[in-house]
Protein backbone atom coordinates (compact mmCIF):
# COMPACT_ATOMS: atom_id res chain seq x y z
CA UNK A 1 0.00 0.00 0.00
CA UNK A 2 1.25 3.31 -0.83
CA UNK A 3 0.30 6.69 0.95
CA UNK A 4 -1.31 7.46 -2.34
CA UNK A 5 -3.79 4.87 -2.07
CA UNK A 6 -7.54 5.65 -2.00
CA UNK A 7 -8.02 3.75 0.96
CA UNK A 8 -9.89 3.95 4.05
CA UNK A 9 -7.18 4.31 7.03
CA UNK A 10 -7.95 3.92 10.18
CA UNK A 11 -5.07 6.30 11.60
CA UNK A 12 -5.90 6.59 15.00
CA UNK A 13 -9.29 4.66 15.58
CA UNK A 14 -7.40 2.41 18.11
CA UNK A 15 -8.66 0.45 21.09
CA UNK A 16 -5.70 2.36 23.87
CA UNK A 17 -8.08 4.79 25.65
CA UNK A 18 -4.57 5.90 26.78
CA UNK A 19 -3.89 7.66 23.30
CA UNK A 20 -6.67 9.47 21.55
CA UNK A 21 -6.11 11.56 18.58
CA UNK A 22 -8.97 14.36 17.26
CA UNK A 23 -8.94 16.05 14.26
CA UNK A 24 -10.47 20.41 13.75
CA UNK A 25 -11.17 22.15 10.56
CA UNK A 26 -11.34 25.45 10.55
CA UNK A 27 -13.55 27.50 7.92
CA UNK A 28 -11.98 29.26 4.97
CA UNK A 29 -10.76 32.66 6.11
CA UNK A 30 -11.90 35.92 4.03
CA UNK A 31 -8.75 36.32 2.58
CA UNK A 32 -8.63 32.62 1.13
CA UNK A 33 -12.27 33.01 -0.55
CA UNK A 34 -11.61 36.48 -1.39
CA UNK A 35 -8.32 35.16 -3.59
CA UNK A 36 -10.48 32.32 -5.08
CA UNK A 37 -9.27 29.20 -3.31
CA UNK A 38 -11.70 26.61 -2.40
CA UNK A 39 -12.31 24.00 0.44
CA UNK A 40 -10.61 20.35 -0.32
CA UNK A 41 -11.69 18.72 3.55
CA UNK A 42 -15.23 17.20 4.03
CA UNK A 43 -15.73 16.08 6.76
CA UNK A 44 -18.04 13.76 8.32
CA UNK A 45 -18.41 14.22 11.95
CA UNK A 46 -21.09 10.90 13.09
CA UNK A 47 -18.16 8.93 11.52
CA UNK A 48 -14.98 10.07 12.46
CA UNK A 49 -14.06 10.66 8.58
CA UNK A 50 -12.19 12.82 6.51
CA UNK A 51 -12.30 12.95 2.87
CA UNK A 52 -9.40 14.85 1.44
CA UNK A 53 -9.61 16.21 -2.34
CA UNK A 54 -6.98 15.76 -4.76
CA UNK A 55 -6.03 19.27 -5.72
CA UNK A 56 -3.64 17.73 -8.18
CA UNK A 57 -6.34 15.59 -9.41
CA UNK A 58 -9.54 16.66 -9.49
CA UNK A 59 -10.77 13.13 -10.79
CA UNK A 60 -8.98 11.49 -8.69
CA UNK A 61 -11.35 9.82 -5.60
CA UNK A 62 -10.65 11.72 -2.43
CA UNK A 63 -8.41 9.99 0.13
CA UNK A 64 -10.13 9.19 3.64
CA UNK A 65 -8.79 9.13 6.67
CA UNK A 66 -10.49 7.86 10.47
CA UNK A 67 -9.48 9.30 13.39
CA UNK A 68 -11.11 9.27 17.14
CA UNK A 69 -13.27 11.94 16.97
CA UNK A 70 -13.69 15.04 14.06
CA UNK A 71 -14.48 18.61 14.30
CA UNK A 72 -15.81 20.17 11.61
CA UNK A 73 -16.09 24.39 10.80
CA UNK A 74 -19.53 24.38 13.01
CA UNK A 75 -18.37 22.53 15.94
CA UNK A 76 -18.72 24.23 19.40
CA UNK A 77 -15.74 25.16 21.78
CA UNK A 78 -17.69 24.12 24.75
CA UNK A 79 -18.60 20.68 23.12
CA UNK A 80 -15.07 20.04 21.70
CA UNK A 81 -14.34 19.97 25.55
CA UNK A 82 -17.29 18.15 27.10
CA UNK A 83 -17.02 15.13 24.34
CA UNK A 84 -13.07 15.42 24.54
CA UNK A 85 -11.18 17.05 27.32
CA UNK A 86 -13.55 16.92 30.61
CA UNK A 87 -12.82 13.02 31.14
CA UNK A 88 -9.39 13.61 30.72
CA UNK A 89 -8.98 16.75 33.54
CA UNK A 90 -11.25 14.70 35.88
CA UNK A 91 -9.08 11.77 35.82
CA UNK A 92 -6.06 13.92 36.41
CA UNK A 93 -8.37 15.84 39.37
CA UNK A 94 -8.50 12.00 40.79
CA UNK A 95 -4.60 11.83 40.62
CA UNK A 96 -2.98 11.29 37.22
CA UNK A 97 -1.26 12.40 34.71
CA UNK A 98 -3.12 13.97 31.37
CA UNK A 99 -1.32 15.45 28.26
CA UNK A 100 -2.73 18.12 25.89
CA UNK A 101 -0.89 18.57 21.90
CA UNK A 102 -2.05 21.15 20.11
CA UNK A 103 -0.29 20.46 16.93
CA UNK A 104 -0.66 21.22 13.45
CA UNK A 105 0.76 23.56 10.86
CA UNK A 106 0.81 27.43 11.86
CA UNK A 107 -2.19 29.26 10.66
CA UNK A 108 -4.76 26.55 10.96
CA UNK A 109 -6.62 27.45 13.98
CA UNK A 110 -4.81 25.74 16.87
CA UNK A 111 -4.51 29.26 18.49
CA UNK A 112 -8.39 29.59 18.61
CA UNK A 113 -8.90 25.47 19.94
CA UNK A 114 -6.76 26.36 22.60
CA UNK A 115 -7.50 29.98 23.81
CA UNK A 116 -10.32 31.30 22.16
CA UNK A 117 -11.74 33.91 23.43
CA UNK A 118 -12.15 34.32 27.04
CA UNK A 119 -14.36 37.35 26.94
CA UNK A 120 -16.87 35.37 25.17
CA UNK A 121 -18.16 32.47 26.96
CA UNK A 122 -19.14 30.64 23.38
CA UNK A 123 -15.88 30.68 22.43
CA UNK A 124 -13.66 30.22 25.20
CA UNK A 125 -10.70 27.54 24.36
CA UNK A 126 -9.71 24.76 25.68
CA UNK A 127 -6.86 25.95 27.96
CA UNK A 128 -9.47 28.50 29.82
CA UNK A 129 -12.20 25.46 30.00
CA UNK A 130 -9.79 23.17 32.06
CA UNK A 131 -8.87 25.99 34.58
CA UNK A 132 -12.94 26.35 34.99
CA UNK A 133 -12.97 22.83 35.31
CA UNK A 134 -10.42 22.59 37.71
CA UNK A 135 -11.19 25.31 40.56
CA UNK A 136 -15.31 24.21 40.19
CA UNK A 137 -14.49 20.82 41.18
CA UNK A 138 -12.26 22.62 43.82
CA UNK A 139 -15.38 24.98 45.04
CA UNK A 140 -17.62 21.90 45.25
CA UNK A 141 -15.32 19.45 47.08
CA UNK A 142 -16.19 18.55 50.83
CA UNK A 143 -13.75 17.54 53.42
CA UNK A 144 -11.33 17.91 50.90
CA UNK A 145 -7.88 20.72 50.46
CA UNK A 146 -6.44 21.14 47.37
CA UNK A 147 -3.39 23.09 46.18
CA UNK A 148 -2.99 23.94 42.13
CA UNK A 149 0.58 24.90 41.41
CA UNK A 150 1.56 26.29 37.82
CA UNK A 151 4.63 26.48 36.01
CA UNK A 152 5.47 27.19 32.37
CA UNK A 153 8.76 26.49 30.17
CA UNK A 154 9.79 26.45 26.75
CA UNK A 155 11.46 24.01 24.41
CA UNK A 156 14.04 25.95 22.22
CA UNK A 157 16.31 24.57 19.78
CA UNK A 158 16.48 21.86 22.74
CA UNK A 159 16.97 24.33 25.66
CA UNK A 160 14.61 24.62 28.50
CA UNK A 161 13.40 27.87 29.90
CA UNK A 162 11.66 29.18 32.50
CA UNK A 163 8.96 31.20 31.21
CA UNK A 164 7.89 33.07 34.57
CA UNK A 165 11.41 33.54 35.46
CA UNK A 166 12.57 37.20 34.76
CA UNK A 167 16.34 35.57 33.65
CA UNK A 168 15.66 34.70 30.20
CA UNK A 169 19.06 33.54 29.23
CA UNK A 170 19.05 30.49 32.36
CA UNK A 171 18.48 27.17 30.57
CA UNK A 172 17.89 24.76 33.04
CA UNK A 173 18.90 21.46 33.50
CA UNK A 174 16.28 18.10 33.08
CA UNK A 175 17.02 15.78 36.50
CA UNK A 176 15.37 12.62 37.71
CA UNK A 177 14.63 11.31 40.91
CA UNK A 178 12.89 8.12 41.96
CA UNK A 179 10.66 9.67 44.48
CA UNK A 180 9.51 12.25 41.54
CA UNK A 181 10.41 11.00 38.27
CA UNK A 182 11.97 13.30 35.38
CA UNK A 183 11.74 17.03 36.55
CA UNK A 184 13.17 20.24 35.63
CA UNK A 185 15.55 21.78 38.57
CA UNK A 186 14.93 25.11 39.49
CA UNK A 187 11.93 25.69 37.56
CA UNK A 188 9.84 28.20 39.35
CA UNK A 189 6.20 26.99 40.65
CA UNK A 190 3.78 29.44 41.28
CA UNK A 191 0.40 28.77 43.90
CA UNK A 192 -3.18 29.62 42.18
CA UNK A 193 -6.36 30.13 44.15
CA UNK A 194 -8.59 30.95 41.31
CA UNK A 195 -9.42 31.46 37.46
CA UNK A 196 -8.03 34.32 37.48
CA UNK A 197 -4.81 33.75 38.90
CA UNK A 198 -3.74 30.80 36.75
CA UNK A 199 -4.53 32.48 33.86
CA UNK A 200 -2.37 35.74 34.86
CA UNK A 201 0.17 33.54 35.47
CA UNK A 202 0.04 31.67 32.01
CA UNK A 203 -0.25 35.79 30.09
CA UNK A 204 3.38 36.49 31.87
CA UNK A 205 4.76 33.08 30.07
CA UNK A 206 3.02 34.11 27.34
CA UNK A 207 4.55 37.21 26.53
CA UNK A 208 8.17 35.58 27.37
CA UNK A 209 7.93 33.17 24.55
CA UNK A 210 10.21 32.35 21.45
CA UNK A 211 8.54 33.82 18.27
CA UNK A 212 9.35 34.48 14.66
CA UNK A 213 8.35 35.78 11.62
CA UNK A 214 8.30 33.15 8.56
CA UNK A 215 6.33 33.08 5.32
CA UNK A 216 3.20 31.22 7.13
CA UNK A 217 2.38 34.13 9.99
CA UNK A 218 3.87 37.42 11.66
CA UNK A 219 4.57 35.52 14.77
CA UNK A 220 4.84 31.68 14.95
CA UNK A 221 5.83 30.47 18.11
CA UNK A 222 9.43 28.84 17.64
CA UNK A 223 9.92 26.65 20.65
CA UNK A 224 7.31 24.27 22.42
CA UNK A 225 5.69 25.52 25.25
CA UNK A 226 4.52 23.01 28.02
CA UNK A 227 1.98 24.50 30.90
CA UNK A 228 1.77 22.47 34.07
CA UNK A 229 -0.42 21.75 36.73
CA UNK A 230 -0.30 20.36 39.67
CA UNK A 231 -2.99 19.30 41.93
CA UNK A 232 -2.87 18.17 45.18
CA UNK A 233 -5.80 17.32 47.30
CA UNK A 234 -5.14 16.43 50.98
CA UNK A 235 -8.06 14.73 52.69
CA UNK A 236 -9.49 16.63 55.87
CA UNK A 237 -11.76 15.99 59.27
CA UNK A 238 -14.69 16.85 59.00
CA UNK A 239 -14.31 20.11 60.18
CA UNK A 240 -11.89 21.34 57.64
CA UNK A 241 -9.20 21.83 60.20
CA UNK A 242 -7.06 19.22 60.47
CA UNK A 243 -4.89 17.75 57.61
CA UNK A 244 -4.98 14.02 57.23
CA UNK A 245 -3.11 12.81 54.99
CA UNK A 246 -2.08 13.93 51.22
CA UNK A 247 -4.33 11.25 49.06
CA UNK A 248 -4.02 12.24 45.14
CA UNK A 249 -1.34 14.55 43.25
CA UNK A 250 -2.44 14.71 39.41
CA UNK A 251 -0.71 16.83 36.86
CA UNK A 252 -1.81 18.55 33.65
CA UNK A 253 0.39 19.61 30.66
CA UNK A 254 -1.03 21.50 28.13
CA UNK A 255 1.50 21.28 25.52
CA UNK A 256 1.50 23.69 22.46
CA UNK A 257 3.62 22.46 19.49
CA UNK A 258 5.72 24.32 18.02
CA UNK A 259 4.00 25.58 13.95
CA UNK A 260 3.96 22.11 11.66
CA UNK A 261 5.40 23.14 7.65
CA UNK A 262 7.32 22.21 5.18
CA UNK A 263 10.67 24.67 5.24
CA UNK A 264 10.39 25.66 2.22
CA UNK A 265 7.37 27.23 2.37
CA UNK A 266 7.82 29.27 5.44
CA UNK A 267 10.84 30.75 3.91
CA UNK A 268 13.35 29.57 6.84
CA UNK A 269 16.75 30.68 6.73
CA UNK A 270 19.84 31.46 8.75
CA UNK A 271 18.88 30.87 12.30
CA UNK A 272 15.04 30.18 11.10
CA UNK A 273 16.14 27.25 9.15
CA UNK A 274 18.18 26.31 12.38
CA UNK A 275 14.85 26.41 14.36
CA UNK A 276 12.76 24.47 11.77
CA UNK A 277 15.59 21.57 11.93
CA UNK A 278 15.22 21.52 15.42
CA UNK A 279 11.17 21.68 15.69
CA UNK A 280 11.11 18.94 12.80
CA UNK A 281 13.65 16.81 15.09
CA UNK A 282 11.88 17.02 18.38
CA UNK A 283 8.40 16.42 16.75
CA UNK A 284 9.71 13.16 15.01
CA UNK A 285 11.18 12.18 18.49
CA UNK A 286 7.94 12.69 19.61
CA UNK A 287 6.43 10.28 16.82
CA UNK A 288 8.74 7.98 17.94
CA UNK A 289 7.59 8.15 21.73
CA UNK A 290 3.89 7.64 20.88
CA UNK A 291 4.07 4.96 18.37
CA UNK A 292 6.09 2.78 20.32
CA UNK A 293 3.61 3.71 23.32
CA UNK A 294 0.97 2.34 21.30
CA UNK A 295 2.05 -0.35 19.22
CA UNK A 296 2.98 -2.23 22.51
CA UNK A 297 5.63 -4.68 20.96
CA UNK A 298 8.79 -2.66 22.02
CA UNK A 299 10.70 -2.95 24.98
CA UNK A 300 12.36 0.19 24.63
CA UNK A 301 10.55 3.61 24.45
CA UNK A 302 12.92 6.17 23.06
CA UNK A 303 12.40 8.83 25.68
CA UNK A 304 15.85 10.36 25.46
CA UNK A 305 15.78 11.19 22.19
CA UNK A 306 14.69 14.88 22.84
CA UNK A 307 13.99 17.07 25.71
CA UNK A 308 10.01 17.22 24.93
CA UNK A 309 9.55 13.15 25.13
CA UNK A 310 12.13 13.21 28.14
CA UNK A 311 10.33 15.99 30.02
CA UNK A 312 6.61 14.39 29.72
CA UNK A 313 8.06 10.21 30.03
CA UNK A 314 6.13 10.13 33.64
CA UNK A 315 2.98 12.12 31.65
CA UNK A 316 2.94 9.30 28.59
CA UNK A 317 2.19 5.76 28.77
CA UNK A 318 1.22 3.70 32.13
CA UNK A 319 -1.90 4.90 33.59
CA UNK A 320 -1.43 8.57 32.16
CA UNK A 321 -4.24 9.92 29.57
CA UNK A 322 -3.22 11.83 26.79
CA UNK A 323 -4.86 13.70 23.85
CA UNK A 324 -3.91 14.96 19.97
CA UNK A 325 -5.69 17.64 18.96
CA UNK A 326 -4.56 18.12 15.72
CA UNK A 327 -6.06 21.48 13.85
CA UNK A 328 -6.15 21.94 9.53
CA UNK A 329 -7.10 24.01 7.30
CA UNK A 330 -9.52 23.27 4.48
CA UNK A 331 -7.73 25.68 1.51
CA UNK A 332 -6.72 23.84 -1.91
CA UNK A 333 -2.97 25.56 -1.67
CA UNK A 334 -2.51 23.67 1.76
CA UNK A 335 -2.86 20.20 0.35
CA UNK A 336 0.59 18.80 0.99
CA UNK A 337 0.45 19.99 4.49
CA UNK A 338 -2.77 18.49 5.30
CA UNK A 339 -1.94 15.59 3.17
CA UNK A 340 1.05 14.84 4.74
CA UNK A 341 -0.51 15.69 8.58
CA UNK A 342 -3.48 13.19 7.87
CA UNK A 343 -1.67 10.87 5.97
CA UNK A 344 1.64 10.68 7.48
CA UNK A 345 2.83 12.75 10.75
CA UNK A 346 -0.56 11.38 12.46
CA UNK A 347 -0.33 8.22 11.84
CA UNK A 348 3.08 8.05 12.72
CA UNK A 349 2.98 10.56 15.57
CA UNK A 350 0.10 8.66 17.15
CA UNK A 351 -0.86 5.27 16.22
CA UNK A 352 -0.28 1.80 15.07
CA UNK A 353 2.09 1.62 12.51
CA UNK A 354 0.94 0.84 8.75
CA UNK A 355 2.76 -0.26 6.36
CA UNK A 356 2.53 2.32 3.84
Amino acid sequence: MTVDDNTVRSVCSNKQESVRVIVRCRPLSENEIAQGYHSIVVMHPERGLIELKNVKDPGEPTKDFTFDAIYDENSKQIDLYDETFRDLVNSVLNGFNGTIFAYGQTGTGKTYTMEGKNSVPGERGVIFNCFEHIFQHIASSRNQQYLVRASYLEIYQEEVRDLLNRDDKARLELKERPDVGVYVKDLSSFLTKSVEEIQRVMSVGNANRSVGRTNMNEHSSRSHAIFIITVECSETSPDGENHIRLALVGRLNLVDLAGSERQAKTGATGERFKEATKINLSLSALGNVISSLVDGKNTHVPYRDSKLTRLLQDSLGGNSKTVMVACIGPASYNFEETLGLLGINLRYMCCFRFNF
